[in-house]
């Protein structure tokens, strides 16, 4: 397995990491899944990808509670991202934000017990709080790593000024933050910043929602939640599945498919870059694996880099709304 290292003064960790948001929101969703995720899990460990990323928030902590069984004889093979902060109701469903310290620290305390483990290695808020100052919350993560309950500060969907003054209280080992050949906003101006303080860019949406599988078909499904997003509407989409084409049969040019090559783009960008890939079943664990091996002429990457420029994937990421609540 190809390592990086998360951040200028972190830990060797595998190249690419495997996501555990699943969309499991129950315990009978989570008994009907839980072999097969469980065994995509111990595969993933095996073929060296040691990098766990999860969220307090997955299915309520089921995500957490699973990593700690699977983990419980291996703790010292893997390294585990947590995302915190999100408020959840019964259902799973988001509702908001609470970064405040006391909220962070208890957070914490739960997300040890359920994982079973003395230290998580990885700490972030999921987003910024608007309500709190982001001193406030790094400053309390920043107590949980003197204390010994985590080991290093992350950051998740932040911009460059909040990034920067998160660096000013304690380092930022890791951005988790959206970034794939479908969206290029942060190479304007976090990307840069990230790499002069030495935080490494954990991308997450390495395939838009999907989008650059190649799998994608019109219409679709009345009750798929990606309609949602205005790149998933309309004309939007039409367009959008047209770059797709593109895509696929320059893969295919490689003997490759369109999500290996989406992810092969990605790792190329930087050995500062660590992409996150969603799992849910053991064969797609040599499929990504197979990114790896991808080399790209000059000539290729800039064809790549043109096609897929930002502003080739037409929509906003995000509908009206969540894009007026996040900034207020």
């Amino acid at each position: 397995m190809n390592t990086r290292k998360l951040g200028k003064n972190g830990p060797e960790v595998s190249a690419i990491s495997i996501g555990t948001s699943w969309g499991i929101n129950n315990m009978t969703a989570w008994n009907q899944s839980k072999k097969q995720l469980t065994d995509t899990l111990y595969k993933a460990i095996d073929a060296g990808i040691n990098f766990i990323n999860t969220a307090d928030f997955y299915g309520c902590g089921i995500s957490e509670l699973m990593i700690g069984e699977v983990i419980k004889q291996r703790r010292k093979e893997v390294f585990i991202s947590v995302k915190t902060g999100a408020v959840i109701n019964p259902e799973g469903h988001f509702i908001g934000l609470d970064g405040s310290p006391k909220a962070i620290k208890n957070y914490c305390a739960y997300s040890l017990k359920r994982l079973g483990v003395d230290e998580i290695d990885l700490y972030q808020p999921c987003r910024i709080d608007p309500n709190i100052p982001i001193e406030e919350t790094v400053g309390a993560i920043k107590d949980l790593i003197d204390e010994g309950k985590v080991r290093y500060l992350g950051l998740s969907e932040a911009n460059a000024e909040q990034l920067q003054s998160a660096n000013k209280i304690h380092p930022v080992a890791a951005l988790e933050i959206e970034y794939s050949l479908a969206t290029r906003f942060i190479e304007k101006e976090i990307l840069p910043i990230a790499r002069t303080l030495g935080t490494a860019i954990i991308p997450y949406s390495a395939f838009y929602y999907g989008l650059l599988t190649g799998k994608m078909r019109l219409p679709l499904a009345p009750n798929d939640y990606k309609s949602m997003f205005p790149r998933f509407q309309g004309e939007n989409l039409e367009h959008n599945l047209r770059k797709v084409e593109w895509l696929k049969e320059f893969s295919a040019n490689k003997g490759m498919i369109a999500s290996q090559v989406a992810l092969a783009w990605l790792l190329n960008q930087g050995n500062d870059i660590i992409p996150i890939v969603g799992m849910t079943k053991p064969e797609r664990i040599a499929d990504n694996l197979k990114a790896l091996e991808i080399i790209f002429t000059r000539e290729e990457m800039e064809c790549l880099n043109n096609e897929f420029k930002e502003g080739a994937i037409k929509g906003d990421r995000y509908p009206p709304a969540f894009l007026a609540w996040a900034a207020s």
